[in-house]
């Protein structure tokens, strides 16, 4: 029919023969498949729409079975989705929580429409014309957030902490992982995701990337008894991980016992249920009286923060890591005037994801059984309904 040439503006160059129509047809889908796949031996053809939930408002959540599929500009990457967790984040932002939504003290900070999803990965099926790093079939994961680059955070080496604060599932210039596609663009914080690597321990690749930074902010020493307040998906991947740094003791807190048997699993020297015992006597009994050195908050529940406070030694180390609901009140004094506390939070995974790839790979960070429930896209309400913990799911994920 003819020869394609490289290298020129135009597209091709066709020498028709006796099949005109033929060849202007190859012709017409040769121009579409370039342009949306960013250059020659980059070329892949997806469809023009896809199924994606998506979020319109805090009481319109939608499954769109003609979403636009994103289209790959020149520095993009298009993956096609493996699997999405859902995260408390997802579920409070679908509640209406005013750190998503807004309310009388602060503005709406998610845009919509979006589609949500942060805890994704997938195959790379297009890629554009100036990325080098990344081909056709690759398996790659990213960072929840998408630095801007150009802030005082971000050229300081903080780029979690990233001012414009864009990220994955809450914004729509930032679709998430509830949809079939997902464009990664240029300011994306890439890793690779094994071939090898099972779908229950990578979709849970950004969850255990926070919980090793919400760990490795409370600084722990072999001299300290730690007590992580929360067994469900992230305190898992806290526990397993502050295991690795061989505390004195470790202790978890948690009002299930699945979840408490399951922290003894991953490395919990004792488990307590807040519901069943006197917290703050059991802590005291087991420190001469003093309390805990660090205390790590990751259930997002206000009692939850009191009672750290409660149990906490002088000077001791409180870390926060939750997407709290509602407001939290506390008496302040207990953290300056009585206690002297050094107060930390603990936001996202940076520089987390090489490390939690390769503890997983070798078995240092268990991942057996967090992932309790799998649904399709179309079924995303009985995966939201799983993931509140309403039949003691652990991890529920979207798979494709």
């Amino acid at each position: 029919m003819g020869r394609v040439s490289r290298g020129k503006k135009k597209f091709a160059q066709i020498t028709l023969t006796n099949d005109q129509s033929r060849v202007s047809l190859i012709y017409t889908e040769w121009i579409r498949t370039y342009k949306y796949a960013g250059g020659l031996g980059k070329m892949s053809i997806i469809p023009k729409t896809m199924k994606a939930l998506v979020a319109y408002s805090a009481t319109d959540y939608r499954l769109v079975h003609d979403f636009p599929t994103p289209e790959c500009g020149p520095d993009d990457v298009i993956i096609k989705t493996e699997a999405c967790g859902i995260c408390a984040g997802d579920l409070k932002c679908k509640s209406g929580a005013g750190m998503f939504w807004g309310d009388d003290v602060q503005p709406s900070w998610v845009k919509p429409p979006f589609i949500p999803g942060h805890e994704f990965f997938g195959r790379v099926v297009q890629v554009g014309e100036n990325v080098t790093e990344y081909k056709r079939g690759d398996r790659i994961t990213a960072d929840q957030i998408v630095p801007c680059g150009k802030c005082r955070f971000c050229k300081d080496g903080h780029y979690w902490m990233c001012q414009p604060h864009d990220m994955f599932g809450y914004m729509h210039y930032t679709n998430g992982g509830m949809a079939e596609y997902v464009r990664y663009p240029k300011n994306a914080v890439i890793t690779r995701v094994p071939d090898g690597m099972p779908m229950e321990q990578a979709v849970l690749i950004e969850p255990y990337g926070c919980s090793k930074h919400a760990v490795d902010r409370a600084s722990i020493t072999n001299e300290d008894v730690v007590v992580i307040a929360g067994a469900g998906t992230l305190g898992l991947g806290m526990i397993t991980y502050a295991r690795m740094k061989n505390p004195k003791l470790l202790i978890v807190l948690d009002m299930q016992q699945n979840r408490l048997e399951k922290a003894k699993e991953f490395g919990a020297d004792l488990v307590f249920n807040p519901g069943q015992c006197d917290i703050d006597k059991e802590i005291k009994a087991l420190t001469d009286g003093y309390g805990c050195d660090i205390y790590i908050e990751a259930t997002g529940n206000p009692a939850s923060v009191i009672q750290g406070l409660t149990i906490i030694r002088k000077l001791g180390t409180f870390v926060e890591f939750s997407v709290f609901s509602k407001e939290t009140t506390v008496d302040w004094s207990i953290i300056g005037d009585r206690k002297e506390l050094d107060i930390r939070g603990a936001h996202l995974s940076p520089y987390a994801f090489p490390f939690v790839i390769e503890n997983m790979c070798n078995g240092n960070l268990k991942t057996d059984g967090v992932v309790t429930s799998t649904v399709a896209l179309e079924d995303w309400e009985r995966g939201f309904e799983l993931a509140s913990g309403i039949e003691g799911d652990l991890k529920v994920a979207i798979k494709f």
